[in-house]
């Protein structure tokens, strides 16, 4: 498992820079969803190599009849974190901000904050293919990455709003609460400079998102990320990933160290 962790991660620094098609117009409209050898290769082909099947059973509890989100997760997102248009999404952008997505497409990444160990952002956070825990407790859900800079969040659910002037930061101010049996997660104070996927989805300091998250059995999670941009986009939109339980735990790992990737980032 650990040997295919570095694989797939070494995959998703690369292939911005190797395997991007061909940018689209920029316009107004939601650009069409494009052919790309990762949408291929995908993530069933490499995620699900040598991966043990998820554990069944029914929702675990806290004992106050909440579920349990804790534990050690695989995003199972890598497709998503490569290039969210070709896995169908529709990204309804401004038209500054396509004309912006085409220029990064048309670079193959070289410009992509996580290539150089800056976070990822969220919901960037959610889909970057490495590993996460999530450590629930009755006021403080902590999310702890393994990588995507070695970051973590707090997402207090003691019923305190949003600081009324932030300091915008990577990930933001995060607030949650439960409906029934979803956690929402409430994001805001982001400071515009990440990407929404490797492939330049831009996103601007007024970035507000919103994760639904459930846990529909034992080995499963599924995460709804909304998203709303008026200045990048002209409506909100949507995806939603399913992370797996993870065979195994977290491990040390360090962007910035030996980071040989950067000088081979050349772009076009």
């Amino acid at each position: 498992m650990n040997s295919l962790r570095v694989v797939v991660a070494a995959i998703c620094l690369q292939v911005p820079a190797a395997a991007q098609a061909s940018p689209p117009p920029p316009s107004q409209s939601t650009p069409q969803p494009q052919a790309s050898p990762i949408g291929t290769l995908g993530s069933n082909a490499l995620q699900s190599r040598r991966r043990p099947p998820a554990p069944t059973g029914p929702t675990p509890k806290t004992a106050d009849g909440k579920p349990d989100l804790s534990g050690a997760w695989e995003p199972n997102a890598f497709r998503e974190n490569v290039d969210l248009i070709s896995t169908g999404v529709e990204v309804p952008f401004q038209p500054w901000a396509a004309e912006l997505y085409k220029q990064r497409r048309a670079g193959f990444g070289k410009d992509d904050p996580e290539a150089r160990c800056l976070p990822p952002g969220v919901p960037r956070m959610n889909t970057t293919p490495y590993p996460f825990r999530i450590v629930q407790t009755p006021g403080l859900v902590i999310i702890v990455y393994e990588g995507g800079a070695h970051v973590w969040r707090q997402i207090f659910t003691d019923g305190r709003p949003h600081p009324k002037d932030p300091n915008p930061s990577w990930l933001g101010d995060s607030i949650g609460h439960w409906e029934e049996d979803t956690l929402v997660i409430d994001t805001t104070a982001q400071n515009g400079r990440t990407w929404i996927d490797a492939a330049g989805i831009p996103a601007s300091e007024e970035l507000h998102v919103t994760e639904r998250i459930r846990r529909p059995d034992l080995g499963h999670l599924e995460i709804e990320h909304i998203i709303d941009d008026p200045k990048t986009f002209t409506k909100s939109w949507k995806f939603t990933t399913h992370p797996q339980m993870l065979s195994g735990e977290l491990m040390e790992y360090i962007c910035q160290e030996n980071n040989r990737d950067v000088d081979h980032l050349v772009g076009k």
